[in-house]
This record gives C-alpha cells, structure tokens and sequence, in this order.
C-alpha cells in the first residue's frame, strides 16, 4: 500500500540529467580552486609574520635557557620552499570554509530537508573541531614537546678525572635547527591534533546516519584506549606528561560522542514513537533445551 510522503521528506530540487550534475561538480570544483589559490596568494604575501608566528613555542623554550631562536637555512632553495609550504598550508586552511561551502551546494540538492538539517551542523562543527585541536597543539602540546627535546643539549664543559689529575674538553650540544623541518614537525603536530579532534564529529554523525550506537561504541571502550595510546605515542614525544595529557583529551572526547550519539538516539526514539512507528527492541531469550 502507497504512503504519501511528509513534507519534510521531500526533495527540493527535481532530479536533473546527468551532464546538468558534471557542469554543476565543474563549477563548485572551479570555485573551490580558485578560493584555495586566493588564499594561497594572500598567505604568500604575508608568510614571514605566520612564521614568526608559528616560531613563538620554540623560541619561549629557547629564550628561557639564555639562547637565541634562531633557524637554519640549510640549503638554498630551503627558504622558497618554506614560504611555499606556509602558503599551502595557510591558503587550505582558510579556504577550508568555501571548500565546505561548494561541497554542500553540490550535494545539498539530492538531500531530503530533514538531511539537510542533520548534516549542516556538522559542517560547521568540523572546522570548529580542527581549530580547537591545532590551539590545543600550538599552546600546550608543543612547548612541552620542544622543552623535552632541548632538554637533550649541554654546554661545553671540562671534565676531571680523580685518579689521575687531568682535564678533558667535552663537546657541547646545542641546537642549530632547520627552519624548513621545524615548520614541517610544527605542521605536523598541528594537523595530527586537528584531526585527532574530529573524533566527536565523526562518530556523531556516524550515529546520526545509523553507523554507530551509543551501546556498541561504549562496548568498544577497551580498543578505543589502545588506539588512543598508540596514536598518544605516535604524534607526541617519548615523554609521559604529553602523551598522557593527549590521551585524557582524546578519551574524554571519545566519551563526549558516546553521549552525543545517546542523546541522538533519544531524540529519534521519541520522534518514532509520537508518530506510533516504534518497534520495542526485542532482547536475546535463551534457547529452550530439546529432549533428545
């Protein structure tokens, strides 16, 4: 038997042909590059203040041990192609946005109005995300990575032996970095806990599709730790203290997901049962023991 569609159901958009949907992915793709080579240009222009920038961590820890924060140009072309990478990274970043912007319009059409309405907070929830873990990284994160990894100079010192009275120079370490591989570890860590930081978003929009329950995810706690701390130890230092502060933020956005996913759950439990569509989950009964 037919059953008339809700109004929310409902396509805006009638289906078109399929050359229509090529010329209309051209444009948003066209749109998208050229936001991407704007904001590639812009950053170009103005890559050594973001350098300045993305130096401040190492030069606060070089600054408290009386040194003075200056990178390395090892090779030739290295400063090009350091302003290049800035102009990369710093043009995806900011037109991440209008990127987002034509995916939605491309794909926003085929969509019921309820869709649209599920989906476009997670559009806006995604760069949120990303920015609140690359700050996480940029201000906490990385002073303690790079106060581990200074830790490993010394000064030039002499040395005396107590059998015998002799001196003996010993070699110094200190550091004189590249600038090219301090941006791309910066960049590194930046990106490595921006996506760490999707995680929320992800797996609620998982549970919004059907993909993932609050039940199963809570189930899968043990193996969620053991990812968390091998991701813990692959984007941070050997050292305890930043690896157990990545894994407490990742466990409790983790947790934080479990219950977003609940309340999604929730809320289309009571949508099913106002329209009298709910069907009780039946539980697992044990099978009834036959005569042999």
């Amino acid at each position: 038997m037919a059953t008339a569609n809700r109004p929310e159901d409902q396509i805006d958009d009638s289906s078109a042909p399929l050359i229509e949907h090529l010329a209309e992915l051209r444009t948003r793709i066209i749109w998208a590059i050229l936001a991407f080579i704007v904001t590639m240009v812009a950053c170009y222009t103005v890559w050594k203040p973001i350098y300045n920038f993305l130096t401040q961590p190492i030069c606060r820890e070089l600054a408290e041990r009386g040194q003075d924060c200056q990178l390395q140009i090892i090779k030739l072309q290295e400063g090009f192609f350091t302003a290049i990478n800035i102009s990369f990274f710093g043009g995806f970043v900011l037109a991440f946005p209008i990127i987002g912007y034509q995916l939605w319009r491309f794909v926003a059409p085929g969509l019921y109005r309820n869709e649209k309405q599920a989906f476009l907070p997670f559009l806006v929830a995604s760069p949120v995300m990303f920015f609140l873990g690359a700050s996480f990284a940029f201000y906490i994160i990385l002073p303690m990575a790079y106060d581990f990894f200074l830790g490993f100079q010394q000064g030039p010192v002499v040395a005396t032996t107590d059998e015998i009275t002799q001196t003996q120079q010993v070699a110094g370490i200190a550091f004189q970095g590249s600038m090219q591989e301090y941006l791309g570890l910066t960049m590194k860590f930046l990106l490595a806990f921006g996506l760490s930081f999707q995680l929320p978003v992800l797996l609620t929009l998982m549970g919004k599709a059907g993909l993932a329950s609050a039940e199963g995810l809570a189930s899968m706690r043990k193996y969620a730790v053991l990812g968390i701390l091998v991701l813990a130890a692959l984007v941070t230092p050997p050292d305890v203290i930043s690896q157990v502060v990545l894994f407490v933020v990742v466990y409790g956005l983790y947790e934080i997901s479990i219950q977003l996913v609940r309340r999604i759950e929730r809320k289309r439990e009571a949508e099913l049962r106002a329209q009298g569509l709910w069907v009780e989950p039946v539980e697992d009964e044990p099978e009834a023991e036959t005569d042999r």
